[in-house]
């Protein structure tokens, strides 16, 4: 017991202390707010055909693959709230102790907590395109649709409209991943939270804090692939939080 409360002292001392700050999240964080994975044991792509749902070829060929797979599980995310890892980002954030938020996220939970500096290395719902032309649209417009269970069109040529996300055969967010590189890289601490670092090129961001003297701190539920060389590990990402959260208060 003794033991884990100087983890816990070792990673809130480490937190306030970093001179440049990174949390580095995935869909473990996510789960916490009710939504599901896509790898874990009850998770989405342990549904029949859910691996098409993000195929960009798919995609193409029947629009109506995604968007009925989508109506609960992209566009019912404005009914989810924030869970503690979100806010407690956000709170340390505001006080200027976390410099930015890295995520492979796509349910844009970080921005409903207030985070301002988030990174979506795989792409963001929060913008929807033609695949045609130029015509753009935000979330809230096709969700209207997409909750019809009709495929939201473009209104000026009427191709399908497609969300930002990085399907599966699309390249990622350049200028993300590059400003997610630069991050990781400034970072003398980073936050690895919920992620089983299985997803590259996202996997390899906290090797470029290791690589550059920085240290990380891993909380996921399951073992990591980079857990011997991490500072600090834990396996409750609510607890931890909870406790950082408190300790926050405190300051």
């Amino acid at each position: 017991m003794d033991k884990e409360k100087d983890d816990y002292d070792k990673l809130f001392s480490s937190i306030i202390n970093a001179k440049h700050l990174v949390a580095f999240t995935g869909a473990g964080i996510s789960t916490l707010a009710g939504i599901k994975d896509f790898r874990g044991k009850d998770g989405l792509y342990k549904q029949p055909n859910t691996e098409k749902m993000f195929d960009i070829d798919v995609f193409h060929r029947d629009p109506s693959v995604y968007y009925g797979m989508a109506k609960e599980f992209i566009y019912g995310l404005e009914e989810k709230k924030p869970a503690i890892v979100h806010t407690v980002l956000a709170e340390l954030e505001t006080r200027d102790i976390l410099k930015a938020v890295i995520t492979q996220n796509i349910d844009l939970l970080h921005q409903k907590a207030g985070s301002k500096n988030v990174i979506e290395i795989h792409g963001s719902p929060s913008v929807h395109y033609c695949i045609n032309c130029s015509y753009t649209e935000t979330f809230e417009e096709t969700a209207k649709t997409a909750k019809t269970g009709a495929v939201p069109r473009c209104p000026k040529c009427g191709s399908p409209i497609k969300p930002a996300i990085t399907f599966f055969g699309e390249a990622l967010p350049q200028k993300a991943l590059m400003q997610a590189e630069a991050e990781a890289s400034k970072a003398d601490f980073m936050l690895v939270l919920g992620t089983t670092l299985l997803v590259y090129p996202a996997a390899a961001l906290p090797a470029y804090t290791l690589r550059n003297g920085g240290k990380i701190a891993i909380v996921n539920n399951q073992p990591t692939q980079l857990d011997s060389y991490a500072e600090i590990l834990f396996d409750d990402l609510e607890e931890t939080f909870e406790k950082i959260d408190k300790k926050l208060k405190n300051l």
